[in-house]
C-alpha cells in the first residue's frame, strides 16, 4: 500500500448503478476507461466512463434530462456522455481521493444512448428545492463548454414530484386569468401599439384606447419598451390605466394592460407596486434577460400584490434555435411554468417566427396540460396539479391566419396581433373589431368569408392581407 493511503481509497468505489467496461487499479483508486483511448498517465486519472451504465434505469425520484450530443473528433458517444453526466453532477477531470461512498451515490448516470440522444438521470439530492438558478447551473452549466462535445443541447427534462412541488407555479394560470377577465370561453386578444418604439405617452395610451374600444382585451408593451425618455414608465402607466377605465365603462367589457416592468429587480418591485396601486392586473417581464433569480423574486412580489405575470421570451432564440446547441424552448417553457408565470409566448407555427407546427403544439402542451408528453422520448411530465399557463401566440399574425391558428392550438390561448391590427387601413379600432369578429365567426363555425360579409372591418383586412403568411 502506498504510504498514507487508507483502505477506503483502495476500495472499488464504483456506483452500484454502474457497470464498468475495463478496470485497472491505480495506487489511489479504480479507473475506468477503454485502454485503447488512454495514454500511460491518463490511465491513472480519467474515470468518465464510470458515469455511463447502459443497463441502468433512473430511480423514481430522479430528475431525467434528454441531451442531444455531438462528440468532438477523437471522442466516442460514451466518452462524451460520460463527461456530460460527470461534469453536471459530482465528477471532474480526474479521479479523486476525497470521493466517499456516500457522495458516489449522487453520481449522475448516462443510462441510454440512441443515436445522438442521451438520457441522463440525476439523483434528487443534487438539487436545491425551489432554486431554478441552481438546477440550471447543474444540468445546463459547464457541460456546454467542454472540449469533448462539439455540440450539446438540453432537449427535455422530466422533473420529479418533489422538485415540482417546491416551486410556486402560476398564481392565476389560465383559469384564473379567464375569471378576472370575465372571458370564460373564447380566445383572449392582445396587441402592441405600433410602431413598437418611439410613441409618446399620449400616443401610446390613445392607441390603447382605440384598440380596447374596438374589442381588444389586452394592451401590451413591446419587450424593449420600459422607461425611455420618449415614453416614461410612470406617466405611461397612469395615462394608460385612465384610458383603460374609460374603455371599460364604454364597452362593458373587462380590459387590462400587459405593462413591461423589466428592469433591475428592485426597480421591478417598485414598478409592480405602482401597477397595483393604479388598479392593474398584470405585469410583463422579459424573463430571459432578467433571469431566473429575478423572476423567482418577482413571483413572490406579484403574489403579494395579486398581479399576474405575462412572460416575454425575448433573447430565447440566442440559445434555443440551434438544433445541436443550447437549450430547447420546451425546457425554458417548463422552467417558466415551475417558477410561476401566468402567460408565455409560444410562437405561431404559421407567422413570421421560426418554429414548426409540431414544436409549437409541444410548447402548448408543456405549459397547458396536466401532463405533457416528452419530446422524442417516452417519458411524460406529470405536473401534479400545478396550474396551466395561458399560451400566447404572436409574431406576424393577421385575421387571415386566425382560423388555421386556432385549428392548430385550440381556443384556450391569447391571440396577439401587432401589425395585423395597426396595419388595418382604417386604424386600430377597426383592426381590433376585425379580430373579434373573426373569432366570433370561428366559434360559431362560420367560414371566414361568411364573417367578412357581416363585418366591413374584417372584409377590409382580408382584402389587404388575404390568407398569406408574411415573413
Amino acid at each position: 500500500m502506498a504510504p498514507g493511503v487508507s483502505n477506503l481509497f483502495l476500495q472499488d468505489t464504483r456506483s452500484p448503478r454502474s457497470k464498468p467496461y475495463i478496470t485497472e487499479l491505480s495506487p489511489l483508486c479504480m479507473v475506468i476507461k477503454p485502454k485503447a483511448l488512454l495514454g500511460a498517465h491518463e490511465k491513472e486519472v480519467e474515470w468518465y466512463h464510470d458515469f455511463v451504465d447502459l443497463n441502468g434505469r433512473p430511480a423514481k425520484d430522479d430528475l431525467v434530462a434528454l441531451f442531444r450530443v455531438t462528440p468532438s473528433p477523437g471522442f466516442t458517444m460514451e466518452d462524451a456522455a460520460g463527461r456530460v453526466a460527470s461534469e453536471s453532477s459530482v465528477g471532474t477531470w480526474t479521479t479523486l481521493t476525497t470521493l466517499t461512498p456516500r457522495v458516489r451515490k449522487m453520481m449522475a448516470m448516462a443510462y441510454d444512448i440512441a443515436g445522438d440522444l442521451v438520457r441522463v438521470s440525476y439523483p434528487e439530492e443534487l438539487f436545491e428545492e425551489g432554486n431554478m438558478p441552481q438546477i440550471l447551473s447543474s444540468i445546463a452549466g459547464n457541460v456546454f463548454s467542454m472540449k469533448a462535445v462539439a455540440g450539446l443541447r438540453l432537449v427535455d427534462v422530466v422533473w420529479p414530484r418533489k422538485l415540482v412541488e417546491s416551486f410556486g407555479g402560476p398564481q392565476f394560470g389560465a383559469p384564473g386569468i379567464r375569471r378576472f377577465m370575465k372571458v370564460p370561453r373564447r380566445p383572449l386578444t392582445a396587441s402592441v401599439p405600433k410602431p413598437k418604439l418611439g410613441l409618446s405617452v399620449e400616443e401610446h395610451a390613445r392607441h390603447g384606447y382605440e384598440a380596447w374600444s374596438g374589442g381588444l382585451d389586452l394592451l401590451k408593451d413591446d419587450e424593449n419598451l420600459t422607461d425611455q425618455g420618449f415614453n416614461p414608465f410612470s406617466r405611461r402607466a397612469k395615462l394608460s390605466y385612465r384610458y383603460r377605465d374609460k374603455a371599460e365603462k364604454e364597452t362593458g367589457e373587462r380590459k387590462s394592460y400587459l405593462i413591461n416592468i423589466t428592469a433591475e429587480t428592485r426597480e421591478m418591485e417598485r414598478r409592480a407596486k405602482l401597477v397595483h396601486d393604479l388598479g392593474g392586473e398584470f405585469v410583463m417581464i422579459d424573463i430571459c434577460t432578467t433571469g431566473w433569480a429575478a423572476l423567482e423574486t418577482m413571483r413572490d412580489v406579484c403574489g403579494d400584490l395579486h398581479l399576474a405575470i405575462h412572460a416575454h421570451r425575448a433573447f430565447h432564440a440566442a440559445f434555443t434555435r440551434s438544433p445541436t446547441q443550447g437549450m430547447s424552448m420546451a425546457v425554458l417553457a417548463e422552467t417558466a411554468r415551475l417558477v410561476g408565470v401566468d402567460q408565455l409566448h409560444i410562437g405561431t407555427a404559421i407567422g413570421k417566427l421560426e418554429a414548426t407546427k409540431e414544436e409549437v403544439v409541444a410548447l402548448r402542451d408543456k405549459v397547458h396540460g396536466d401532463k405533457s408528453p416528452g419530446l422524442g422520448w417516452d417519458l411524460e411530465q406529470d405536473w401534479y396539479g400545478m396550474k396551466p399557463l395561458l399560451p400566447v401566440s404572436s409574431g406576424g399574425l393577421h385575421v387571415g391566419l386566425l382560423y388555421p391558428l386556432l385549428d392548430i392550438l385550440g381556443t384556450d390561448i391569447v391571440v396577439q396581433l401587432g401589425g395585423g391590427i395597426w396595419g388595418h387601413p382604417d386604424g386600430g379600432r377597426a383592426g381590433s373589431k376585425a379580430l373579434r369578429d373573426a373569432i366570433d365567426g370561428y366559434l360559431e363555425k362560420r367560414t371566414l368569408e361568411e364573417c367578412a360579409e357581416r363585418s366591413p372591418e374584417l372584409s377590409v383586412a382580408l382584402r389587404k392581407w388575404g390568407t398569406s403568411t408574411y415573413k
